[in-house]
């Protein structure tokens, strides 16, 4: 029989036309090395930078280091499954995390998987965990208020939606306090907020996640938590996560509010996985690009421009110094990235100066755009009583012949102190905040003695919130101290006083 050429042709040709190309392709490669972990992947070689790989028993990883011949991947979760020439697999997904409104309400780890035993979350959407900052063209300048609740800070060194307001200070001196207050105060507002606990106690965080739920705040509150006792990989994770979550609201318009607690464990995490993975150390054995770590973390807290939706994403990451030392070097890199920096004093919250604010090192970078106009009309004054305060008492200190001028200023200074303190837990709305301070700067309370101060407060308080309701909403409304509003302020200031006065 002889074979013709042309007819195998014509019989291979249909066979390949007919072939099913429903093959799966997988990428595999091979565990050279594991520990701490930390695992070396050999034959990955089109393997992407955040990439998650798939080890057996469903364990995954995040390729970290991309090395000539290998690359670096950092396990998530249990490592001990891990072992040395096992298959790896890519995924071809970048590390993401799910994100919608089904997380309102729940505590999460750095992988979006729910930890406060409330059952499965379903979220409908992913969102890359890292993602490039939208450019200057897509974000408008910062100008809507935030308000924290807190009289110094609102007064003094106000928050704006969009901003990154840094909260610094040593150990034990109330940060933590005020990113709680400020997430307390959002209450009636339109912001969703996020806590992110960065290698904290796991006991730590459960008192916050009660603490928001007495105050009715968890809500709208998501909770991101990497403990101390978890991986320094899934600290790592932790702020991206968070972030993304965050984005998911800003990006259809709403306003949320992210808090970091805190960025030096974050560092400190980073530090260990990046000489685990035998990258240079640099300064202060930090690697070279930690300031890059922060930096576009930060740099996604933005006002949308009206085309892009208007939404905001607004950052309040932590930063713990040493004995004070804002100059080391993780507080520089922070506070160069952000829009400026509340600064707790130890000394201040020894004292009983509670919030513990140094108004003299604070600042906010954004000022009185993010203030409404009866804000400003109270705060420049206050601000200007407050740090000749603080020269005169310096060398009052030195001296005791001082004229009446110096004394007055003197005691008002020190009645300025005492509004200033506020309890933990009970941030006040912007038109209490604005009574008070007018009613201190404009003289009313230089008969009051110093120990009464905070008992005129709450009368005053009191008074407004039950008789003249109608006058704190004029406030708000308004946005600006009339006439009129000035007038009724007078008035009512005016009639509490008697109960307050020394009589001469």
């Amino acid at each position: 029989m002889k074979i013709n050429p042309e007819e195998i042709t014509s019989v291979i040709e249909k066979q390949i036309q007919s072939f099913d190309s429903d093959v799966e392709v997988k990428e595999i490669g091979y565990v050279l090395q594991v520990g701490d972990s930390i695992a070396q992947v050999y034959g990955l070689e089109n393997a992407m930078a955040g990439e998650l790989l798939k080890f057996p028993e469903n364990v995954y990883g995040v390729v970290f280091n991309l090395e000539e011949d290998n690359v670096g991947v950092v396990i998530l979760g249990e490592s001990e499954k891990v072992a040395e020439g096992q298959q790896v697999e890519r995924t071809g997904r970048i590390m993401d995390i799910g994100v919608g409104d089904a997380l309102l309400g729940r505590v999460v780890n750095s992988l979006g998987n729910p930890i406060d035993g409330a059952g499965p979350i379903q979220t409908t959407a992913r969102r890359p965990m890292e993602r490039v900052a939208p450019g200057v063209c897509d974000r408008q300048p910062v100008k809507e208020p935030l308000q924290t609740g807190i009289k110094c800070i609102d007064t003094m060194i106000p928050i704006g939606r969009g901003q990154r307001e840094l909260i610094i200070g040593d150990r034990k001196t109330g940060k933590t306090a005020i990113a709680i207050d400020t997430i307390i105060n959002q209450k009636n507002s339109d912001t969703i907020c996020i806590y992110v606990a960065i290698g904290q106690k796991k006991s730590t965080t459960t008192k916050i996640v009660q603490t928001l739920k007495d105050f009715g705040a968890m809500d709208y509150t998501i909770v991101v938590s990497a403990a101390a006792s978890e991986s320094a990989t899934l600290q790592y994770l932790a702020p991206y996560a968070g972030c993304a979550i965050g984005e998911e609201f800003m990006d259809a318009g709403k306003h949320v509010l992210i808090v970091y607690d805190d960025l030096s464990k974050h560092a400190v995490a980073y530090r260990q996985l990046s000489l685990l993975l035998k990258r240079p150390p640099g300064r202060e054995a930090y690697p070279g690009d930690v300031f890059y770590l922060h930096s576009r973390l930060l740099e996604r807290a933005l006002k949308y421009s009206d085309e892009k939706g208007a939404g905001s994403l607004t950052a309040l990451p932590i930063i713990e110094t040493q004995g004070g030392d804002v100059s080391a070097y993780i507080p520089t890199n922070v506070i160069s990235i952000t829009d400026g920096q509340i600064y707790l004093e130890s000394k201040l919250f020894n004292s009983g100066i509670k919030p513990a604010v140094n108004p003299g090192i604070s600042v906010s970078r954004v000022g009185g755009s993010a203030q409404i106009k009866a804000t400003k009309q109270v705060a420049g004054q206050l601000r200007l009583d407050l740090s000749q305060y603080w020269e005169i008492e310096a060398f009052s200190q030195f001296g005791s012949d001082l004229d009446k001028a110096t004394l007055a200023q003197l005691d008002r200074g020190k009645r300025l102190i005492e509004i200033l303190k506020q309890g933990q837990y009970e941030p006040l709305r912007i038109s209490l905040q604005i009574a008070i301070v007018y009613s201190t700067i404009n003289g009313f309370l230089d008969n009051v003695p110093v120990e009464k101060v905070g008992e005129f407060e709450k009368e005053l308080h009191s008074v407004l919130n039950i008789q003249n309701a109608d006058l704190l909403d004029a406030i708000e409304s308004e946005k600006n101290l009339t006439k009129e509003i000035k007038g009724k302020l007078d008035s009512i200031i005016k009639e509490i006083l008697p109960l307050f006065t020394e009589k001469k």
